[in-house]
């Protein structure tokens, strides 16, 4: 029986922990440490959230700052709009089980196939800010966005594999967590250039941290109880550490973003965005745990690589809106191309790969125009098509670690309360993987 150790020191391990952190929604153990972290582009706002997203095309709020630079231009007095939102993740990750072959009935090697659990984390947060101001033909406008706010944790058993007397395999355990924040502060501005057309253009400063952090662990009773002790369990004991890989960026960029609104026709909008992804710099560091002997003591520096240049996805949309006389009614549609494979090209990985998304939106408003405070309600539904990392070779661990993914349907509803100058929108989005809540406000003076 062996312990199989596959590709844990050279340069392929470290920018491979660097992708999976951006992009891997389930699976975590093994020699590459995938450290699963969610990553959504969806814009700001309760209503945009209870309309599916599809708001490219309406754009008519303060959140247009951001969702489609263009419509400001639509703003008859200055705004100011906050955004509370709530995220639930549920993230499904790898415990333990059989990469291949079947169980051997030793020790915990009883399962057949894998086994796996979920990190679940909520976290609160002011999710949008903004200040619009509209002057002739031009509005211009201040915001906050929170990209991204995400925590995970996990622990998992080494994977068994083999099948023979002489050949079991066993990858190590680990316990992984992870902290990622992504916030983006821009200005954005928009022109009336034809009654029927406006255009909008954005700058955007992100500041963007990732802590994660891959510990490894041999079996309890491996190496010492012999060939029987690959079937203990790992108890992740600080004295049973082996490696410990961290993940790291904490950096800045400048981005651009660029919006259209046309009038295509009494109720028929169209509208276009596209916002450019930012560039950070990535490190990453490998330290040896107690139980390894690595020429350096515990804590000591095996690996460190710094300044790894990593793009994350820009995205760009197209969404067409119609609107009922008397604006009772509103239908609205967006399509949502987000290129998550920069990410591979810009850190030139071998045998992986990650599926740019075609996200489709779909809503609809209905306003009681009669009520005092006006009411709509909204209902909404979106695709987020799979785009995590999967493996392209044939080891049948790694494709037990980086699996091909899986489609997401979003169902969305939404509430909204308008007085003359103050509006207050409810929105919720739920997933499998992902559920949010919004509540945000708007004030025009």
């Amino acid at each position: 029986m062996a312990m199989r150790r596959d590709r844990p020191f050279g340069p392929a391990g470290p920018l491979g922990l660097l992708l999976a952190a951006a992009l891997v929604p389930a699976g975590a153990a093994g020699q590459e440490p995938v450290i699963p972290l969610q990553l959504s582009l969806s814009d700001p706002g309760a209503r945009s959230m209870g309309l599916g997203g599809a708001f490219v095309a309406l754009a008519d709020d303060a959140t247009a700052a951001l969702a489609n630079p263009a419509g400001l231009v639509q703003l008859v007095d200055p705004e100011v709009s906050v955004e509370g939102r709530r995220w639930s993740y549920s993230t499904p990750f790898t415990v333990g089980g059989r990469a291949e072959g079947l169980p051997s009935g030793l020790g915990i090697d009883t399962i057949a196939g894998l086994r796996t659990d979920r990190s679940r984390n909520t976290i609160d947060g002011i999710s949008f800010l903004s200040v619009a101001y509209p002057k002739g033909k031009g509005t211009v406008a201040l915001f906050r966005h929170q990209l991204a706010n995400f925590e995970f944790a996990s622990e998992t058993q080494g994977l068994f594999g083999g099948g023979t007397e002489c050949c079991q395999i066993r990858f190590f355990g680990q316990r992984a967590t992870a902290r990622l924040d992504l916030v983006s502060y821009g200005i954005s501005a928009a022109y009336r250039v034809h009654e029927r057309l406006a255009l909008g253009l954005g700058a955007l400063y992100h500041e963007a941290s990732l802590a994660a952090e891959a510990t490894m662990y041999l079996p309890d009773d491996w190496p010492e109880g012999g060939a029987a002790g690959l079937f203990s369990p790992t108890s992740f004991s600080p004295e049973r550490s082996l490696l410990r890989q961290r993940s790291f960026f904490d950096g800045t960029d400048w981005a651009l973003s660029a919006g259209f609104l046309w009038w295509l026709a009494p109720g028929w909008t169209v509208g276009g965005v596209y916002r450019q992804g930012p560039e950070a710099d990535f490190g990453v560091e490998l330290t040896a745990g107690q139980a390894g002997d690595f020429g350096v003591p515990p804590g000591g520096v095996l690996t460190r690589i710094t300044g790894v240049g990593f793009e994350l996805p820009g995205l760009a949309g197209l969404g067409f809106a119609y609107r009922a006389p008397a604006d009772r009614l509103t239908l609205s549609f967006q399509w949502d191309r987000v290129d998550y494979s920069t990410i591979v090209t810009s850190l030139g990985l071998d045998d992986v790969a990650v599926d740019d998304a075609d996200e489709l939106h779909l809503g609809g408003e209905y306003v009681f125009l009669g009520s005092t405070p006006v009411l709509a309600v909204r209902l909404g539904a979106w695709l987020d098509p799979d785009h995590q990392l999967r493996h392209t070779g044939d080891d049948p661990f790694v494709l037990a670690l980086e699996p091909r993914g899986r489609d997401e349907i979003h169902l969305t509803a939404g509430l909204g309360v308008a007085y003359r100058r103050f509006q207050i929108d409810l929105g919720v989005d739920l997933a499998d993987w992902q559920d949010a809540v919004s509540i945000s406000a708007v004030y025009g003076f």
